[in-house]
Formats: C-alpha cells, sequence, structure tokens
C-alpha cells in the first residue's frame, strides 16, 4: 500500500463557501485534478449551480469557483488506500490538511459543504475539535461519486443549497 497526497486547495481569499471531500480518487491523482473520474457529477452539478460549462477546461472550471466565492479542498491531507473508496482508507493512516492555517489565508468562508460522508465524520472527528469556527455553517451533500448511486437530479436538487444557504 502506498501513501496518497492530497491537492492544494482550489480556492481564493474571498471564497466565502468551502467544499471538502475526503482525498482524491485514483482517476484525480492521475489527471492532477479534483473530481476528474468521467462518472463523479461534481463538475457536472458545479455547472448547473454556478453557470459555467462542465466541458470547459480545468482552469476554466477553478477560476468560475473562485469567481463564485467557492474553494475546494479535501479534510485529508494524506492516507493509505487502496482504490479510490473512503472505505479503503488504511485505518490510522488519515492526516487531516493544515485549516488552521486555510481558516487565516480565507476568513470568509461561513459555509462548509461536505461531499460525502467520509469528509463529514473525519473533519467533525479532527479538525472540529481544534478551530473556533463560529459563525460557520455546515451541510453535509451526497457524494458526487459515482459510487453513491443516487440519480443525478436528486444530487443536483441537495447541492443547490450551497446557494440558498445565507453566508
Amino acid at each position: 500500500m502506498e501513501s496518497i497526497r492530497s491537492f492544494a486547495p482550489i480556492a481564493h481569499p474571498s471564497a466565502h463557501i468551502l467544499i471538502l471531500g475526503s482525498i482524491p480518487s485514483i482517476a484525480s491523482l492521475e489527471a492532477s485534478q479534483y473530481y476528474a473520474h468521467p462518472r463523479n457529477v461534481f463538475w457536472p452539478i458545479m455547472g448547473k449551480i454556478f453557470n459555467f460549462e462542465a466541458s470547459s477546461s480545468y482552469q476554466v472550471r477553478q477560476n468560475a469557483l473562485k469567481s463564485a466565492g467557492v474553494a475546494v479542498w479535501d479534510v485529508l491531507q494524506t492516507c493509505v488506500r487502496i482504490g479510490s473508496l473512503d472505505s479503503s482508507i488504511q485505518a490510522g493512516s488519515r492526516i487531516p490538511n493544515d485549516f488552521s492555517t486555510f481558516f487565516k489565508h480565507h476568513p470568509h468562508i461561513r459555509l462548509i459543504a461536505f461531499n460525502g460522508s467520509e469528509a463529514e465524520r473525519y473533519f467533525q472527528k479532527t479538525v472540529m475539535t481544534k478551530l473556533d469556527l463560529n459563525g460557520v455553517k455546515f451541510l453535509k451533500l451526497p457524494s458526487t461519486s459515482p459510487a453513491h448511486t443516487i440519480p443525478f437530479n436528486e444530487k443536483l436538487a441537495a447541492w443547490q443549497a450551497i446557494k440558498t444557504v445565507k453566508t
């Protein structure tokens, strides 16, 4: 088993929404892009919510999110995992990202949206206990991963809530 690392965040200092996944999939690691698996619906959902083409270049998609005040990152900095499923992360190998520094550089975050249960569970377990996040709202959303098999329209409807939460 080999250790995997997350990417730097997609973020502008003025971001007010932070979307957190757990750690990149194999397809994302190979492409060096967040949510690169062709059946992951993260980019189609973001495109619908923030009015950009999901098929645009990665740079255009990143810029669209930054312009909308959305940051993207992962809870985990590193872990040991075989495959892409969060359930395959080796116990005791999870190391969280440096959220203390992140929030110092992104002081306007008012909503943290979790892309799936693992991201929320581990953030609450390891990060929430170390930071003062008064005034920040939390929202657990259905995973955009193809492993989470609810229909696209249901995922999209749930994810629309990131636009309606008052930040």
